[in-house]
């Protein structure tokens, strides 16, 4: 029998190497920015066309390449970083692997200009595939520029997977931002579209961190610093106070490489105990300088994953460095023995906040009414729905409200006198006000409403069924391009971050479209001349966009389109919150507005908006 084993050619293992090391074009430009670093380089420039679908480019001052390995860097296996199996364990550059520019090569078109300093001429090199089109010497500044164009054009199925421009673009940007904090000595710069993004001067970490997050994120770093035999921890940790919903900003970097490691992340939490509320994250960016040999990178192509001698031992650092700094800064709570009455201080109920009644979502009936019409008026789907809801309460009496005040009174007259001069007890009905059937809603821990229907009582999650609420009127406003905007007296500057900036440019119109009057200012700053009509007053507008800006990008990944996406951030952004009390009418209005909706069973996040318990399951609660 024939033998049916062969060596594939280079082009088809190049193409299958790719399938790992390659996923997206972040991953051209993580491997691009880790061999300019590897290079020496002082400065370095990446220009991304279409989110990287049509060019990658990375300049840099770096050391350059001869015309021999120029050409020897798109080879498999070939690289400058080890001799030796024992380099392994002593690797301090980005790469050692030597994968990357084979494998970039084999899925796009690539063209690369290089020169040595002491050059007069340096090489260009053009690869199609693996395949070499063209190599010549060139004219050029000292140093390299590499291009990738087309990326995935020989695999189209790669190709068809990749998704939006703004979801890949949002991928380039956490590569950049991780490469370009673990180096602040280097000059950075990013165009997208021949827009820039990033212009990061050389500097320290503090400045290269608030250069990436944007400049609010000065106040609210911790600095971290810890130095031992064994490891050296430095970086900053976030004020609790400004914990997010999401843990967006959280780096770990060692021997300043990324790295993901739940492992560690839990010691950084363990450290915030009791000082996060629930469901929030802090912002930390970590570094952690250790000998080479205690760790192995070699895990994972992508090297974002390794492995320690000793895991217990960095975790155990890490927790006390971070608490400590906590600590320090009077953040973790501490004990006043001197200051008389420390120990009896009595906690005053949390009243809810005065809101203006022109910004307030929910503040009178009046305005909740006014400003739901002036996004739409109900349609005949919502009527029908609405008169359906309706026959929930057929059977219960209406209330009465000035016959309610006027019993009201006399009740409570009737219980103080009792309770004062005789033996009664105040659950006696004696002017039989517990026997009259109510209909109207009250509030359960400010934070869910109860209503009484035929068969038993409904329990609304305020928060989901406003969300519900405000999603639709947004569909609404998107589509018909019409919504009511609070005009401010004195309009407000915002500064976000260059990301943030360029999410909020492109999606600037559309969120004008629910009712903002938004501006841009240049230098990543924008203009806030007006806000929603039913928009929560108690929020600032720097507060309100950062929160919609961080949940559309939360919402990005569930693949909705942009008017869904957009109606979905802003709709939990406006909605009342969980512990904001509601007066009886407000409540009222709230359950009619949800039963209007055409969808009133979820949010738009897929929770309940409410529950219904028969009285049938109650008899049996009490053993009836």
């Amino acid at each position: 029998m024939a033998d049916i084993i062969q060596l594939l050619p280079d082009s088809i293992a190049n193409q299958i190497a790719a399938g790992e090391v390659v996923q997206r074009p972040a991953s051209v430009v993580k491997e691009l920015l880790e061999n300019a670093i590897d290079a020496g380089s002082s400065t370095i420039k990446l220009i991304v066309k279409e989110a990287g679908k049509n060019l990658i480019q990375v300049i840099d001052d770096g050391c350059g390449m001869s015309e021999t390995d120029a050409r020897m860097c798109f080879e498999r296996h070939a690289t400058s970083k080890i001799r030796a199996s024992k380099d392994l364990f002593a690797i301090r550059t980005m790469g050692f692997r030597g994968e990357a520019m084979a494998s970039i090569a084999a899925i796009a078109h690539v063209e690369l200009r290089t020169r040595q300093q002491p050059n007069d001429l340096g090489v260009r090199i053009v690869i199609e595939g693996s395949e070499v089109k063209k190599q010549e010497a060139c004219q050029c500044a000292s140093g390299t520029s590499i291009s990738v164009k087309n990326l995935f054009y020989n695999v189209p199925a790669r190709r068809n997977f990749l998704k939006s421009n703004s979801v890949e673009m949002r991928h380039i940007l956490d590569e950049f931002q991780r490469v370009a904090i673990a180096h602040p000595d280097i000059f950075f710069s990013l165009h997208h579209n021949n827009t820039e993004i990033y212009h990061l001067p050389a500097g320290n970490r503090r400045q290269r961190i608030v250069g990436i997050f944007g400049p609010s994120t000065n106040k609210k770093l911790v600095p971290v610093s810890e130095e031992t035999d064994a490891l050296k921890l430095e970086g900053f940790v976030g004020k609790p106070e400004f914990a997010k919903k999401t843990r967006g900003e959280q780096l770990f970097f060692v021997n300043k490489r990324f790295i993901k490691s739940a492992y560690l992340n839990h010691a950084i939490m363990g450290a915030y105990e009791e000082l996060l509320t629930k469901g929030t994250y802090p912002l930390y960016v970590i570094f952690i300088e250790i000998d080479p040999a205690r760790i192995d990178i070699n895990v994972h192509p992508t090297k974002q994953e390794i492995k320690f001698d000793d895991e217990r031992l960095v975790y155990n650092y890490l927790k006390v460095a971070v608490r400590h700094a906590l600590g320090q800064h009077s953040i973790t709570p501490m004990l006043d023995f001197d200051q008389e009455g420390s120990f009896n201080i009595q906690t005053q109920p949390q009243q809810r906040p005065s809101i203006p009644k022109e910004q307030s979502s929910v503040a009178s009936p009046k305005n909740y009414t006014e400003r739901s019409s002036s996004f739409s008026k109900p349609s005949s789907l919502e009527s029908s729905n609405l008169k359906n809801w309706e026959k929930l309460y057929d059977g219960l009496e209406a209330p009465n409200i000035e016959e309610d005040k006027k019993n009201s009174s006399s009740t409570e007259e009737h219980v103080i006198i009792e309770s004062e001069w005789t033996d009664q007890s105040p659950l006696d009905d004696a002017v039989g006000s517990f026997s009259k059937r109510q209909k109207k809603p009250y509030h359960i821990h400010a934070s869910y409403v109860v209503s009484q229907i035929k068969s038993g009582f409904m329990l609304i999650d305020q928060q989901s069924a406003h969300e519900r609420i405000l999603y639709e009127q947004y569909l609404t406003a998107l589509s018909d391009k019409k919504a009511s905007t609070q005009r401010q007296l004195f309009p407000t500057t915002i500064k976000l971050s260059p990301a943030d900036a360029s999410i909020l440019s492109s999606i600037r119109d559309q969120i004008n479209l629910l009712g903002f009057d938004i501006e841009e200012f240049g230098n990543s700053s924008f203009v806030i001349n007006g806000v929603p009509a039913d928009l929560d007053g108690n929020q600032g507008e720097q507060q309100i966009i950062e929160t919609l800006i961080q949940q559309y990008k939360e919402n990005r990944d569930l693949q909705l389109d942009t008017n869904e996406t957009i109606a979905h951030s802003m709709a939990r952004s406006a909605a009342i919150k969980r512990g904001q009390t509601l007066s009886p009418i407000e409540m009222q209005e709230l359950i009619d507005k949800l039963f209007a909706c055409q969808v009133p069973y979820k949010s738009p996040s897929g929770k309940n908006c409410f529950i219904t318990i028969e009285l049938d399951e109650l008899r049996k609660r009490f053993g009836a």
